[in-house]
């Protein structure tokens, strides 16, 4: 993953030139600003990359995206044409760019880090959220309802907390909770020291079994592909609330369904969901719903759905921003000590 270290402000020998796709308006804003400190030509727009806009990249050897779209086979091919070689996601995912066919054309792909404190502090407020009913009571506000609900929340201090993948980020959620007084497992195939310090490392199946509240910090990848299926939702406590804020792919959506229906789980928050490139951060309200399976999870009082917005703040977006500007830069004086070929 790429982290960029160097203290200085970087300097190109020539003047670069970039394209910024997909940006909302508060990027415009530091993609200007950063632009200008690091003496880059950029275009901006708050288009997505796609076959209609790929034109825009005409003279550039980067580009900078986010995961708003999948950057596809023959997308990369265009883009490829067009002169670019690096790809910069302002994501820490990459799952949304066909990276086996970006490493097969020599497309140089990476991504950037930002605070994990972002990620962390809004997977604890799904976590209390969930626990707490907060759902179900604001919904009751909005029409006047002022009354009790039918069941009551729960403390976080007598729960389990479980959580899968303890890389940057969950490892930053155990750091944490340990605040809260709760018990806390995890799981992971490469074990952190710094979280043994708050938690006890165990099998996914102990976790799966023993906690309350389990949490998804994963990447996609085929490996992790549907880690929370009908079978594993079948070793889960009675009650138990999944949250992810991880990767959509990480949770089989259909038996989600059919648990919190068979009232097996207690509820769930979900930041990101299958199916949901091309539905998240459009506005869609007065018109049907393309997409039966978030529409049915957004009914359920109990369940949580929110616009994979969880790294939103105002230090991630600067750092996505400025981290990706970067290493365009670092890219374009071939330093492999700041950025890392993901296509490899």
């Amino acid at each position: 993953m790429l982290q960029i270290r160097t203290k200085n402000k970087i300097k190109p020998k020539n003047t670069s030139k970039m394209v910024a796709y997909s940006c909302s308006l508060e990027e415009e804003e530091l993609f200007k600003q950063y632009a200008k400190e690091h003496g880059i030509k950029l275009i901006i727009t708050s288009q997505n990359i796609s076959e209609e806009t790929a034109g825009l990249s005409l003279g550039c050897r980067c580009i900078s995206i986010n995961h708003s779209t999948k950057v596809t086979v023959p997308l990369l091919d265009t883009l490829y044409k067009n002169g670019v070689r690096y790809i910069s996601t302002r994501t820490v995912g990459y799952d949304h760019i066909d990276i086996e066919h970006a490493n097969k054309i020599g497309m140089y792909v990476g991504n950037v880090r930002y605070s994990p404190n972002s990620v962390a502090d809004y997977t604890i407020m799904l976590i209390l959220m969930v626990i707490r009913q907060a759902k179900l009571l604001l919904k009751r506000t909005d029409v006047q309802n002022y009354s009790l609900p039918e069941k009551a929340g729960r403390e976080i201090q007598e729960l389990t907390v479980g959580v899968i993948g303890t890389g940057v980020i969950g490892s930053t959620v155990i750091s944490h909770l340990k605040g809260f007084g709760c018990k806390i497992l995890a799981y992971d195939l490469y074990p952190n020291e710094e979280v043994c310090k708050y938690g006890e490392y165990v099998d996914l199946d102990v976790l799966l079994q023993k906690s309350d509240v389990i949490t998804l910090h994963m990447p996609a990848t085929k490996d992790n592909y549907h880690i929370i299926d009908k079978e594993n939702i079948g070793k889960m406590k009675r009650n138990a609330v999944i949250i992810n804020t991880g990767r959509g792919s990480l949770v089989n959506t259909t038996a989600l369904i059919e648990a919190i229906e068979e009232k097996k789980l207690g509820g769930a928050a979900l930041d990101v969901i299958e199916n949901e490139t091309g539905l998240f951060y459009e506005n869609y309200r007065g018109k049907p719903l393309a997409n039966k399976e978030i529409a049915l999870l957004n009914s359920f009082s109990n369940v949580i759905i929110t616009p994979h917005m969880a790294f939103y703040t105002e230090q991630a977006v600067r750092e996505m921003v400025n981290n990706s500007i970067r290493s365009c830069i670092q890219f374009e004086k071939n330093s492999r000590k700041v950025w890392v070929n993901m296509a490899q």
